[in-house]
């Protein structure tokens, strides 16, 4: 028989987070620190938002953009935030969550023997959404020294003639990285010398810790080359509703609409529904999460360094990544080792990308007393490895 996959299906490697979750699920009492996923339940002003829109019979089609009522409260609020304001009507398409706003994004720009160069370690779909479009992913490696910051310096030696774009995540996943202005501006200026696209991941922006997130599409000269990602997820506890977004230039915004239209047709209505109650009333909620994961962020930060692994402080997201080279164990012996016998589950770093090699992330999204109790884990396995 021929072969029925596709070369570029065959090439990408399955999500290196998977494997941690089938083992887990054939165990009893282990302690999860690794799905990204905030354990709020969504608010309740927002799932009552949800509910009453299906109540309403709210249950068809939007528009292929989303509800206008959501595209046009999205571009208020990035206003306010960052003082970036898209047309609702031309410059704004609310996806199935971010995941389907970067593929999306992807398909519209790069055609075959593009370079996208990629900064790790990132979020495990990043380099396989470059291959997916026919593109290939070029990777732009950070350092904890640069506390996993692009430079503007490493930046351009990554270029070559083929290069069209760069993708950037930040706050990041997997190591809790925020980037400075500084470091922004010196990203733009390479950006705007060799006109490059800049698609900027910005799905935990409100989730900052002691600082301030800069979103890049809003500094000096980006708005037209940058493509922003975004949504609800994170934010506001909505992973399960499934509501991204994607802003940028008409004609970007127009192309990626024409893939949303054959793909997907609409986000879920019910979903835009609880979305826009999330931009309209729950900030308070936001506040409130991000005050209980900064307290969780200083106590898995402090007990991972006490037990002797040495962890880059993350300034935004929910992730921490130790250092555990320590150890003696490569990323996945630490991690699956530890998941056998101490039953806690945390993620390698090398599934972020090569340089997360020595690493492991550690998801301080759940409960203090989950956090503790991971912590006394991993010191008992930490000391048997000596």
């Amino acid at each position: 028989m021929k072969n029925l996959l596709s070369q570029r299906v065959q090439i990408v490697p399955p999500s290196g987070i998977r494997k941690y979750f089938d083992i887990a699920a054939t165990m009893q009492d282990v302690i999860s620190l690794s799905i990204g996923e905030p354990d709020f339940v969504t608010p309740d002003a927002i799932r009552r938002a949800g509910i009453q829109s299906i109540e309403r019979g709210e249950t068809k089609y939007t528009s292929n953009s989303g509800t206008i009522e959501l595209r046009r409260v999205l571009s208020d609020h990035l206003a306010k935030l960052y003082g970036i304001r898209y047309d609702p009507e031309k410059e704004i398409l609310i996806t199935v969550g971010v995941s389907e706003a970067l593929h999306g994004a992807m398909l519209a720009t790069i055609d075959p023997g593009d370079e996208v160069i990629v900064a790790e370690p990132c979020f495990v779909a990043y380099k396989p959404s470059v291959v997916f479009a026919g593109g290939a992913p070029i990777v732009l490696a950070t350092r904890v020294e640069d506390d996993f910051q692009v430079t503007g310096a490493e930046l351009e030696r990554a270029l070559t003639p083929r290069t069209k774009g760069l993708l950037i995540g930040y706050p990041n996943n997997p190591t809790g990285a925020v980037m400075s202005r500084e470091r922004m501006l010196e990203v733009a200026r390479v950006a705007e010398k060799h006109d490059l696209l800049v698609f900027s991941d910005e799905i935990y922006d409100r989730l900052v810790y002691g600082g301030e997130h800069v979103c890049f599409a809003a500094l000096s000269g980006m708005r037209e080359r940058t493509i922003l990602l975004g949504g609800f997820s994170k934010d506001y506890a909505m992973t399960g509703w499934r509501v991204g977004y994607v802003c940028g230039n008409a004609e970007i915004l127009g192309a990626i609409r024409k893939i949303h239209q054959y793909i997907i047709m609409s986000a879920p209505t019910m979903g835009q529904a609880g979305a826009l109650e999330a931009l309209r009333h729950a900030e308070n909620d936001v506040r409130e999460m991000i005050r209980s994961y900064d307290q969780r962020r200083q106590v898995i930060v402090a007990g991972l360094n006490a037990i002797g692994l040495p962890t880059f402080t993350p300034r935004g997201a929910f992730y921490a990544f130790p250092d555990i080279r320590r150890t003696g164990l490569t990323s996945d012996q630490f991690c699956e080792k530890l998941l056998r016998e101490e039953h806690v589950a945390v993620i390698p770093g090398c599934a972020f990308g090569e340089c997360g090699e020595g690493f492991a992330r550690v998801c301080y999204a759940a409960s203090m007393a989950n956090i503790e109790e991971a912590l006394t884990r991993i010191e008992r396995f930490v000391k048997r490895q000596k």
